[in-house]
């Protein structure tokens, strides 16, 4: 419907000042008990609805509405001037709270059974037709929304995701103070140290040909805090990782950082679980159980696939290498692992559905997806002929198999078995509606590796950072059978998503160094990018350790947020591009100058997408 709002030019000599005029309350407080009471809101017009002789506005600020009625016989004067408001023009109104007329109470909004009359009013700003509608059922596009953020952010649901997260902020801020954490910051401008995800680089002004680095987290900064005796320290802070985005990712996050001196696992774990469970109840009123759960990295692996198992729905993998390794089905007798995902009344599914699930496991490295339907007097598959009864039979009571079921395989290397089947789970969790969303189930994840084996680069890696200590007598394994050694480390796993990692640090030199040539460091390298850390160390270093949560992606589980992008004012689209200001952006020449830096040209050739801008210093 066409806006037949008045040309904003004209309206300016409407506006007015506040001249003294002070908020009483909010939009989103007013009840039954206010009755009779004289009030003074500010906020937004929502909706205009004129009977005629009444005008009707909701208004609208972050806390909620409150409906608004114009009369003649309650202010002549400022009902015949409501003709000229419209959709997100700001007012300031005075009036008197009165109970709704029957019939017209709405008892699901906290201001609902109450409306004010108003005596009188001000027009604070005008607006132009907004590019959307102001409100949660909008179906714009993101991308029109993200250009419009400060519109966006006036939608009722975007402003409770983010009273939501200053709640959980303050939560965490009064839990950590009680145990006597420091709040403490730490640079932001600091040393390149790759060992993660690429670098955020800024070129310095003052020393010409030279970069800083944005932290991926503060990590050798805390480390170097409790060497400073200063035993607690936390901090709320940005962190920068240049990498791939995804739903749950951006190039800028937030982490609740933690570190202690003088512990071990069991101190760090149980400070972090009261932590959660405090966030929780404090925010939204669950209360998480008490304790968590526990489970080692290898049960994870091979029951569910992955790190990060969601454990609540039951559908685990099973290894079934050794009942189909001498199968006629050449792919299961040669593969070096065979697993099954057993989905009771799975059979249901059309062979248009298995064949988009194969798709979907080729994400993960599958190469396809066998599968077998269980009928009560057949095995319907293209591999069943393959075979034979006894086989069957274990495959049968490994897999619980029941007539109606479906069974998938998947059989290739481990790393592409579990990825595959244990995404899988997650996908089959959801079409069979196995996964209750109003639950919330915490694991805590032990016994991971010490180090994995990077297949393409021929060498060991360190699983969480190069700074994790290895648990007792197993650093001796480093030299001979790396594979093997295990680290003092923990993941706390909520619903599936990983929202917190930790460990028990290196907090000797020798140790660390040996670490370093453990992942292929050589001395001197380990001396550029980490001799800060090593001098430090041969201080007195206690022993410490930590864990670091990612604030953004716990406030998705609280606010039930389908993406990170609806619980950060600003962010980033999957391009790492802000379309509200429009960067990242060229700079002018002399900019560039100052730094010493001139920009390559850009091949004409290449498509604008392909296109690098390549740093001659």
């Amino acid at each position: 419907m066409q806006d037949d709002r008045i040309a904003d030019d004209s309206m300016h000599r409407h506006l007015e000042p506040l001249g003294g005029w002070r908020r009483t309350h909010s939009c989103g407080e007013l009840t039954q008990e206010a009755c009779g009471s004289d009030i003074c809101i500010m906020g937004w017009v929502q909706f205009r609805r004129d009977h005629g002789g009444l005008i009707f506005i909701d208004l609208r600020d972050r806390e909620g509405l409150t409906q608004i009625v114009f009369s003649p016989e309650e202010s002549a004067d400022a009902h015949g001037r409501a003709h000229l408001l419209r959709t997100e023009y700001v007012l300031a109104i005075k009036g008197a709270v009165r109970p709704r007329p029957e019939g017209m109470a709405n008892p699901a909004m906290v201001t609902g059974m109450i409306e004010v009359a108003v005596s009188e009013w001000k027009l604070l700003a005008t607006s132009k037709t907004p590019p959307f509608a102001i409100e949660d059922r909008s179906d714009a596009a993101e991308s029109l929304r993200l250009k419009y953020r400060y519109l966006d952010l006036r939608r009722p649901k975007l402003a409770k995701n983010f009273i939501l997260r200053h709640k959980a902020s303050q939560s965490v801020r009064r839990y950590l103070d009680g145990l006597g954490f420091l709040e403490i910051e730490t640079p932001i401008l600091t040393k390149s140290t790759p060992e993660g995800a690429r670098d955020f680089l800024v070129p310095s002004r003052l020393s010409q040909g030279q970069f800083y680095a944005l932290p991926q987290s503060p990590q050798l900064f805390k480390q170097l805090l409790m060497v400073s005796g200063l035993e607690r320290y936390y901090q709320i802070v940005k962190c920068f990782r240049d990498e791939d985005l995804r739903a749950d990712r951006q190039p800028e996050f937030t982490q609740i950082d933690i570190e202690m001196s003088f512990v071990e696992e069991e101190a760090v774990m149980s400070m972090a679980e009261g932590l959660v469970r405090t966030l929780f109840r404090e925010t939204i009123g669950v209360n998480l159980p008490e304790p968590f759960p526990r489970m080692t990295y290898g049960q994870a692996m091979a029951e569910y696939g992955l790190d990060k198992p969601d454990i609540r729905f039951a559908l685990q993998l099973r290894d079934v290498t050794d009942i189909v390794r001498g199968s006629q089905f050449k792919l299961f007798a040669q593969a070096e692992l065979v697993k099954a995902l057993a989905v009771p009344g799975g059979g249901e599914l059309s062979r248009k559905e298995i064949d988009e699930l194969t798709e979907f496991v080729k994400i993960y490295g599958a190469k396809g997806l066998a599968w077998i339907k269980i009928k009560d007097d057949e095995w319907i598959s293209p591999i069943a002929k393959f075979l034979s009864a006894a086989e069957r039979d274990a495959l049968v009571k490994a897999c619980s198999l029941a007539p109606g079921d479906i069974v998938f395989f998947q059989a290739a290397a481990p790393e592409v078995v579990n990825q595959a089947l244990g995404n899988l789970r997650l996908k089959l969790g959801e079409r069979f509606g196995l996964i209750d969303d109003s639950r919330f189930e915490p694991l805590w994840v032990t016994d991971f590796p010490l180090l994995e084996f990077n297949p393409e680069e021929k060498r060991f890696a360190a699983m969480h950072h190069p700074f994790t200590a290895a648990q007792d007598g197993h650093m001796e394994l480093l030299r001979g059978d790396p594979a093997k050694a295990m680290a003092k480390a923990y993941d706390i796993v909520l619903n599936g998503n990983e929202i917190g990692g930790g460990s028990i640090r290196i907090h000797d030199a020798a140790m660390q160094s040996a670490m370093f040539d453990a992942l292929g460091i050589s001395r001197e390298d380990a001396e550029n990018r980490f001799g800060f850390l090593l001098n430090a160390l041969q201080y007195g270093a206690p022993p410490h350790g930590g864990i670091a949560f990612g604030l953004d992606r716990i406030i998705m589980l609280l606010t039930g947020a389908k993406s990170i992008r609806d619980v950060i004012a600003f962010p980033k689209t999957q391009k790492a591009t802000c379309l509200m200001t429009e960067a990242p952006s060229d700079v002018s020449p002399a900019q560039l100058r100052e730094l010493g830096i001139k920009l390559r040209e850009r091949p004409v050739k290449q498509p604008p997408e392909e296109q690098n801008v390549g740093l001659d210093l």
